[in-house]
Formats: structure tokens, C-alpha cells, sequence
């Protein structure tokens, strides 16, 4: 059985396309820049990679190419491999729990709640329809960012605003990663045969969030009504004083949405290093003893004291932790990152072992046996979340 894994962007298609009989990739890829000049796509398969620039007007084009390609390439005989098509949807608000089959409700309620993301909701459907038109009678799934978090109770999810923007506007902590975040439960869980584990889980990457599993279910997460909130990220401020906003407004003469972009793009470990968003040129520039170096400590050093902070309320929210798991791009390859948060963590009992501390992109252990709590990098796999859950509600 085939199914392929999509995250429809506003200019962009990106898929994976699975053997669900062994859980590996035959082929992924993505289409860039789509209506817009200069659009092309990639495909790896077999160890190898093609990259063409073409034409994509639409989103229809690209999955008209994407699938004629994986005919032409001979990474499929025909269409009728095709058994089911899992799509990645970010939100989903308090309505969807879980993944559900694709129909026309569905639609209609991404088109509803698109104030709620924006940039991503109207994509999801654009990706959809595109599919629906090429494929009419492959059954289609939904996997929400939104769907794990559901399990948080009130006292979790609420702000402490006035009840009827809850009421009235659905103002409330949805978080976000997920797919990503479940994907890390099921995965430590399925290694240490438990499924009553106790579980900090921290996505960090570009983007970040960390969340409290309990019994295979969210507790808490970090990130809230949008993904701006919880701990410094690339180029997102995490959680800030909001009047911070309407004092920049008055100062720099911005409004208030200026001031949210710049919260969402301008600021994070970019903001206050002057230097990037991107970890491996902030430890790149810790080495130096100028300017450049004391900026970029401060971001690493800020960077770094947000996500322990995270990690230790959610410890106290647990009660204690069974373990703690680091994934995506960050967790997975900064070695640096894990040593000092773990080194922050110390008054726990939790020690590294530095050897195995060096591993980059792995399932590994890099707790000393000595460590009270085992720490884990286990790397994320969305596409094979979203494939899995897929053929669960095809079958």
C-alpha cells in the first residue's frame, strides 16, 4: 500500500510518498515558487536527485507533474498505487481531536478558522482541491498541528483574560508541532515498552515548542493562540510583556501589526544577536572574543535559559519526569544547545554523557547512566505520522 504525505504551502508543495508495508520513503520532494516566476521542483528517489525549473501556475500543475513524474520515473507503475493521500493542516481549533477523513465539512471549517492561521490554513486547502481534481477518488486524510493539544484541561489551555473572549472569539492556547510531538511519544514509548511515561518533549528547530506528555497524552505546551508564544525561537520572540507592543507602537511610530512582525520575523535569536537565526552561526560566533562574540553568547546564553525554564515547569507540572526528548533541527544536531541546557538542568540530577552528546540526527541516549532522568534525541518523522494515521482511517 502507498500513500503520500503533503504540506501545502501558499508557494509550494511538499510531499513524501511511503511503502506502508515497511514505514520507508520511495520518493520525496518539492515543488517551489509555485505561481510565481522562476517555480521548480525537486524529486529524490533511489539515491538520486533531479531538479527542474517549470511552469507551475498552480497548485493543480504541481500535483499534475508531481504525479506524472512518479510514472515517468518509474517510482510507480500507475495512479492506481496511489491508496491514500495524508495532508498536513496546521489549525484545526478545538474542533478537531484527532485525523479525520477529508470531506467537504472539513474544507469548509480551514476556510472558517483561516483568521486563525492565516498563512497556512488557505494553503492547506489550495493543496486539497488541487488533489481532490487529479485524484477524485483517493480518499484523502486530515492531521492537525492543533489535534494533540486538545487534551489539555481548562486550567491549561485558558488565558487569563476575560472568559467571553474565550466565549466569543475563541481566544485560547491551541499550540502547535503537534503531529511532531506525538510522533516523539509514541516513538520513546514503543523503545522503553511504556505507555504511562512521563514526557518532556522539545521540538526545537527554526520554530520551537516543548510540551508536557503524560500517558501518552498533552498536558501543556508552550507555544499558544499562535505560534509566537512560549520559548525563543529563530526569529520569534517567544512570550514577551504584551505592553511592550503598544509602548514600541508609540516609540518607533509603528501599529500594532508592524510591531507582531517584527515579534515574528525580526527577532528571536536573530534579534537580539544581530548576527542570524540560525544556531550554527551563533556557536560559530561564541568562539571569537569581539563584538560579534559577546552578541552572540547573549542570544545563545537567552536562547538556551527559555527552553530550560520551559523543561523545568513542565517537570514540576508532571511531577517529575520519566524522560526528556530532544527533536528537530536543533535537538536533533546541536550538540552545544543540549550540553548547556542539561548542564542548566543539573539540580535535577540530569548529566550528560559527552560522547554520546555528539550525535547528530540519531536515536541515541546521551544521559549518563548516572543521570536521575534518561534524555533522549529522537529524530521526528511528521510525513510518517501523518502516512500512518492515513492508512489507519482508509483500512
Amino acid at each position: 500500500m502507498k500513500i503520500i504525505s503533503i504540506n501545502a504551502g501558499s508557494s509550494s508543495l511538499k510531499f513524501s510518498l511511503f511503502n506502508m508495508d515497511d514505514k520507508k520513503i520511495i520518493a520525496s520532494g518539492l515543488f517551489e515558487r509555485i505561481g510565481i516566476d522562476g517555480s521548480c521542483y525537486t524529486i529524490k528517489y533511489n539515491g538520486e536527485k533531479i531538479k527542474e525549473e517549470i511552469e507551475l501556475a498552480n497548485h493543480t500543475d504541481a500535483v499534475k507533474i508531481l504525479l506524472d513524474k512518479l510514472i515517468t520515473l518509474n517510482i510507480i507503475s500507475s495512479l492506481d498505487e496511489i491508496d491514500g493521500v495524508g495532508h498536513r493542516l496546521v489549525h484545526g481549533k478545538d474542533k478537531y481531536k484527532e485525523s479525520c477523513l477529508i470531506t467537504d465539512e472539513v474544507i469548509n471549517d480551514l476556510t472558517l478558522f483561516k483568521d486563525f492561521a492565516p498563512l497556512h490554513n488557505p494553503a492547506n486547502v489550495l493543496g486539497i482541491k488541487a488533489f481532490k481534481e487529479v485524484l477524485p477518488n483517493v480518499p484523502m486524510v486530515g492531521v492537525f498541528d492543533t489535534a494533540f493539544h486538545q487534551t489539555m484541561e481548562e486550567e491549561a489551555f485558558l488565558y487569563p483574560v476575560p472568559y467571553s473572549w474565550y466565549e466569543d472569539h475563541g481566544v485560547r492556547k491551541y499550540g502547535f508541532h503537534g503531529t511532531s510531538h506525538r510522533y516523539i511519544a509514541k516513538t520513546i514509548s514503543e523503545h522503553l515498552g511504556r505507555d504511562d511515561l512521563k514526557i518532556i518533549s522539545c521540538h526545537v528547530g527554526n520554530g520551537g515548542s516543548i510540551t508536557a506528555i503524560k500517558d501518552g497524552k498533552c498536558v501543556d505546551t508552550s507555544m499558544g493562540f499562535t505560534p509566537l508564544a512560549g520559548i525563543m525561537m529563530g526569529t520569534r520572540s517567544g512570550d514577551v510583556d504584551p505592553s511592550i507592543i503598544t509602548y514600541i507602537m508609540e516609540q518607533e511610530g509603528l501599529n500594532a501589526k508592524e510591531v507582531i512582525d517584527i515579534l515574528n520575523k525580526k527577532s528571536g535569536l536573530l534579534g537580539l544577536s544581530e548576527i542570524s537565526s540560525d544556531m550554527r552561526d551563533i556557536v560559530s560566533a561564541m568562539a571569537s572574543d569581539d563584538e560579534a562574540g559577546a552578541k552572540a553568547r547573549r542570544a545563545f546564553l537567552k536562547y538556551t535559559r527559555t527552553v530550560t525554564n520551559y523543561i523545568a515547569q513542565y517537570y514540576v507540572l508532571l511531577g517529575g519526569a520519566d524522560v526528556i526528548c530532544f527533536t528537530a533541527g536543533l535537538g536533533e544536531n546541536s550538540e552545544p544547545f543540549r550540553k548547556k541546557v542539561c548542564e542548566n538542568l543539573a539540580c535535577l540530577g540530569i548529566k550528560l554523557d559527552a560522547e554520546a552528546n555528539k550525535v547528530m540526527g540519531e536515536f541515541k541516549k546521551i544521559s549518563s547512566d548516572e543521570s536521575t532522568i534518561p534524555v533522549y534525541v529522537v529524530p521526528t518523522d511528521e510525513e510518517l505520522m501523518i502516512a500512518l494515521d492515513t492508512l489507519k482511517l482508509i483500512a
